[in-house]
């Protein structure tokens, strides 16, 4: 990390000033066995602030004491039940989708880690509810992989626009660009790591 932090700030002006406040980027790599609740947890934790997530998550956990839940326990799983912790009918059949997937084989986490990024969003956004920005993040906090560009993060749009003075949100066509001039590869997960942090600070 601190190899990418001063590649950026060499490369960067706007982010050397975040970089020199906030310190090294905090991205590790999850264990390969929590990939699935790593993903779970990303299905719940779609379009919710952190605090409602984490309730549901606390929630979710409950209905299953002393584990987390295999993808068969989730299967049968009454969908009522889910929906009483608070899931969206959405997010019951997209956990599920999961969860069948994993069953069946067609979804191999443990072979996650041998794959290219595209190869990784490809096969996680074959699952029902898994779109770009859940593999965007799943390859950044779980996978810790550092050249992950996650444009179509409102997150990464708001602090872009913030750091680099643009009048409105930016398209992920801008911040691609923003990030080619500003050499941000092959750190693109610790740059955007960096924008969050800006954006919160």
């Amino acid at each position: 990390m601190q190899k990418a932090a001063d590649y950026l700030a060499k490369n960067d002006p706007i982010l050397a000033t975040v970089i020199k406040r906030a310190g090294l980027c905090t991205i590790r790599p999850v264990k390969s066995e929590d990939y699935y609740w790593e993903l779970v947890d990303a299905i719940i934790s779609q379009q919710l602030s952190i605090n409602a997530a984490r309730s549901i998550e606390e929630r979710f956990k409950a209905l299953y004491p002393g584990a987390l839940p295999s993808p068969d326990q989730i299967l049968v799983t009454p969908d009522e039940k889910l929906r009483q912790v608070g899931l969206s009918g959405a997010k019951v059949k997209y956990v599920k989708s999961l969860a069948e997937h994993i069953r069946r084989g067609t979804l191999e986490l443990e072979k996650l880690n041998k794959l290219s990024n595209l190869e990784v969003s490809r096969e996680l956004t074959a699952v029902r509810g898994i779109g770009e920005w859940t593999a965007h993040m799943f390859l950044i906090f779980a996978m810790a992989r550092l050249d992950v560009l996650a444009v179509g993060d409102l997150g990464i749009k708001a602090g872009v626009q913030k750091l680099y003075g643009f009048p409105s949100l930016p398209a992920p066509e801008q911040i691609t660009k923003l990030s080619k001039v500003n050499n941000w590869h092959p750190y693109e997960s610790v740059a955007c790591w960096y924008v969050w942090h800006a954006k919160d600070n």
